[in-house]
């Protein structure tokens, strides 16, 4: 009797040894077969289309960007697992790329023996964070985001943020451009502009310093 088809992976990743040193971590594993490889975002979201992998390990910083790359396939194919797997534990790229739908984010430093079991938690509906990265995001989404909330005025007239809003306000706050908030966001321009008007309008301020003011003073008297 025949057993379970192995998982296929796409690797995406401008960095040859390491796309070596993932295949061999992976290839004396009968659980996966490394159906593609690419080296850059637009290569990875080709290979994904034609290949169909369960699982895409993605680097966050390769050319054309790999959060990029995370959110078409995730967008397009919604079964696929995208697991990232970078030199960068800089907040801004775990945060971007968990936005952009990966279900986990890896350090280069791990041992890659450990890398199958991280990818067949992933396809059981693990998530795959790197340990010394999860406190970050528990802080994020469970400690100062909700206090802001709270504070912060202008839910009581029943319009409420959306969580898109939230994240801009919060980049906002942080004397981010508006190139900086599309980049980190992976939206136009002109959407985070739309989001700015949007947040002014609920918060019933005139313009987009007045915000960030009301923003700080009310974080302020927490």
């Amino acid at each position: 009797m025949a057993g379970p088809k192995p998982l296929r992976i796409l690797i995406a990743d401008d960095h040859e040894p390491t796309r070596d040193d993932v295949r061999r971590a992976l290839g004396g594993d009968e659980r996966f077969d490394v159906c593609a490889v690419a080296v850059d975002a637009v290569q990875a979201v080709q290979a994904a289309l034609r290949e169909r992998p369960d699982v895409c390990l993605l680097d966050v910083r390769m050319p054309g960007s790999g959060v990029a790359a995370a959110w078409e396939i995730s967008a397009r194919l919604p079964d696929a697992k995208i697991v990232m797997l970078t030199v960068s534990d800089d907040d801004a790229d775990l945060f971007a790329a968990l936005r952009a739908g990966a279900d986990g984010y890896l350090l280069k430093t791990m041992n890659l023996a450990r890398l199958p079991a991280a990818l067949a938690g992933v396809c059981a509906g693990e998530a795959a964070i790197q340990r010394t990265l999860v406190a970050r995001v528990l802080d994020r989404f469970h400690g100062r985001e909700p206090r802001w909330r709270q504070v912060v005025g202008g839910e009581a007239n029943g319009r409420r943020m959306t969580s898109r809003e939230w994240q801009v306000l919060e980049l906002l706050a942080q004397q981010r451009s508006t190139a900086e908030i599309a980049e980190e966001l992976v939206l136009s321009p002109s959407a985070v502009r739309v989001h700015i008007a949007s947040i002014a309008r609920k918060m019933k301020v005139a313009d987009r310093a007045a915000l960030v003011e009301l923003f700080r003073r009310s974080r302020s008297e927490t």
